[in-house]
């Protein structure tokens, strides 16, 4: 029998602590209130102005959350067991903030952009659409390298597609009808949410052995994939990191819920449309060979992808290897703009030689992942939820070229863990009763 380390037990127990104050409405309205502030200060201070426009609109979407719950906490006050303070209505003003939050600001910059407005959506919409443009008209969503040393210096950057070929997908209705809801964002919102749904649809079949603890926890997960600013963000104004995490979610709920063959597929269709799923890929096909399934979560982690390439490597390997392998590792025509200064990008632009000790300390980080994976793999959806998070969080640290946004996958991953365990995962702990001075067991 494995003992639980009781430094751990004590810090879980702290987080629980925490996360359960006021049936969770305390953390709700701290989560609120800092994001209202980090919408306001983005609206006044942010050099970009499809961001300055999601700020000006989701602050408002988070200060009518915050007071929503400052009205559910003083109700809490005077009837405890009122339904206007439970689960259930958190779980609606979860899906109310979203709205006004992610879903309001993105129609609005899109409907804008449909009118001619050309700051109403970051690069990575542009170039996704262009993407799909392409794999319709060309069978390929990728410019060989000579197609983008013949643009204008000023265009090169955006010639490139470092996305897998899937990620045109969202392109194509651009590409077929020039409208508002034909914009990209609309389609990785849509993605999102049919992910995500089905993600809370397979983990909620489980609920009769797991108890209203793992629907707690499952709305924080849900919470930090969707109202969470660096995610409501980065749908509104540029959106592809979404449905790719979304569908690393809802691959993780399958392992947790003993599908392993739907968990590959999930994850096969994110790896389809972005290298920040393979790693989690890997993960899970580790976890399935543990519980002899990994032949079948393999079948779909890496079948989905490699049949996504085949197409584009078929049609032209050249431009496929420009925009998913060189361009991503900095030997492209241009360099990548993502150059947030984490260490990896100081030591890569400061030291003598730093993009190799840069490279050096990335493979250092994969190869200490790799160890832990062959000698303690993970028997566990949490237990690999929790390498995937960490995992992701010292690549982001250490890669050369990363962005702030990138955060949003370990952030949403680690915040998912809980959600995933089942009821012998974790001890019984009491539950307060209305009646003050008295408490029953859970």
């Amino acid at each position: 029998m494995i003992v639980d380390d009781p430094t751990a037990r004590r810090r879980r127990w702290h987080w629980r602590t925490l996360d359960n104050a006021a049936g969770g409405l305390a953390l709700d309205l701290g989560l609120y209130a800092v994001s209202a502030a980090f919408a306001a200060i983005t609206a006044l201070t942010s050099t970009l102005l499809p961001h300055r426009a999601w700020g000006a609109v989701a602050a408002v979407g988070y200060l009518l959350a915050t007071l929503t719950v400052t009205a559910q906490l003083l109700l809490r006050r005077r009837s405890p067991t009122s339904r206007l303070t439970g689960l259930p209505a958190r779980w609606a003003v979860t899906g109310l903030a979203w709205a006004a939050t992610t879903l309001l600001p993105l129609a609005w910059q899109s409907i804008d952009r449909a009118g001619g407005r050309t700051d109403r959506a970051q690069e990575e919409v542009l170039v996704v659409e262009q993407a799909g443009n392409r794999l319709l008209e060309h069978g390929t969503p990728y410019l060989g390298p000579d197609a983008i040393a013949a643009l204008p210096p000023g265009e090169q950057l955006m010639g490139y597609t470092p996305y897998q070929p899937g990620m045109a997908m969202f392109g194509l209705p651009r590409a077929l009808l020039d409208t508002w809801w034909t914009d990209s964002r609309v389609w990785f919102a849509v993605g999102t949410a049919l992910a995500l749904a089905l993600a809370v649809a397979a983990l909620r079949d489980t609920r009769a052995t797991a108890g209203q603890r793992r629907d707690a926890a499952l709305l924080r997960g849900v919470q930090a994939a969707t109202v969470l600013p660096i995610c409501a963000l980065t749908l509104a104004t540029g959106g592809d990191d979404l449905p790719v995490l979304a569908l690393c979610l809802l691959a993780l709920a399958f392992a947790a819920t003993d599908r392993p063959g739907r968990a590959g597929l999930a994850v096969g269709l994110a790896g389809a449309l972005k290298l920040f799923a393979w790693p989690v890929a890997l993960v899970l096909i580790v976890w399935g060979l543990t519980r002899r399934a990994g032949t079948r979560v393999a079948a779909g982690a890496i079948g989905l992808p490699v049949a996504a390439l085949l197409p584009a490597l078929l049609v032209d390997r050249d431009a496929l290897t420009e925009n998913v392998l060189r361009f991503p590792l900095g030997h492209g025509l241009v360099t990548s703009p993502a150059q947030s200064p984490f260490p990896g990008y100081l030591i890569a632009s400061t030291l003598p030689a730093g993009r190799l000790i840069a490279a050096a300390l990335l493979v250092a980080a994969g190869v200490a992942i790799a160890v832990r994976l062959a000698r303690r793999p993970p028997r566990s959806a949490v237990a690999a939820t929790l390498i995937c998070g960490y995992g992701l969080l010292a690549a982001i640290a250490l890669m050369p070229s990363t962005r702030f946004g990138y955060l949003l996958y370990p952030l949403a991953l680690l915040t998912w863990a809980p959600a995933l365990h089942r009821q012998t995962d974790t001890p019984a702990t009491p539950v307060p009763d209305a009646r003050p001075g008295r408490s029953t067991s859970a």
